[in-house]
Parts: structure tokens; C-alpha cells; sequence
């Protein structure tokens, strides 16, 4: 039988674990934005620290921030199976994109887990 001491001990751990686990989502959150070209659309990724160096945390800072510069370069997110079976959001290669060539840049939500990039 476990003793109160014990029980405690166990608690703050389970507690310590969950609060980090949490803080490690919260540094590693990725925002994924739907880039409208003329020929396509695409999911792209940024985490918070890309998002805040670019001037902002939406859509609206990402497109000025292509509009201005002229390129950004960003990774592309897809669907895929993750080592589990289950879909996931998941980068799959580093791109460029040109002001010229996008026609609107959207917030994307998905419903997958997503997997931040390197």
C-alpha cells in the first residue's frame, strides 16, 4: 500500500511532468497559413519566434511581410502518418515563396496534430 508520503511524491511529479510537457507545446505551437496562388494553394508553417521576426502573429504580418521583402522562405506542411499510424500535420520541405506568384494568405486549422519543423 502506497504511503501519503509516496502518494505526494508521486503527485508532484505527474504535476512537474505535465507542466513541462505543456510548456514545451507552448514554445514549439506552430501556426499553419493556406497560401493562394494563382495555380495552387499550400499549407505553410511558422512557429511564434518566425511569426514575431516577420512583425506580428496572423496572416495579415505574414502577407506584408512577403509583400514587402518579395520572398519568404518557409516550410510546406502536409497530411501524414506519423510513427503512431495516426495523420498528422507535418513539414515536408523548405520553400520559397514570391510576393508576385501569391495571391492571399488565410490562417489553416487542422484537425491532425501538428509537427513542428527543424
Amino acid at each position: 500500500m502506497l504511503s501519503r508520503c509516496d502518494l505526494i511524491k508521486g503527485t508532484a511529479v505527474a504535476l512537474l511532468t505535465l507542466s513541462i510537457q505543456g510548456a514545451w507545446a507552448q514554445e514549439t505551437r506552430m501556426n499553419l497559413f493556406k497560401i493562394v496562388t494563382i495555380k495552387d494553394e499550400i499549407v505553410v508553417g511558422l512557429s511564434q519566434e518566425e511569426l514575431q521576426a516577420l512583425g506580428g502573429n496572423d496572416a495579415s504580418a505574414v502577407a506584408h511581410a512577403l509583400a514587402q521583402k518579395g520572398d519568404l522562405t518557409v516550410w510546406q506542411y502536409n497530411v501524414h502518418r506519423g510513427p503512431n499510424g495516426e495523420l498528422q500535420q507535418a513539414p515536408t520541405a523548405k520553400i520559397g515563396l514570391l510576393a508576385h506568384a501569391s495571391l492571399r494568405v488565410e490562417p489553416y486549422t487542422t484537425p491532425y496534430q501538428i509537427v513542428p519543423h527543424p
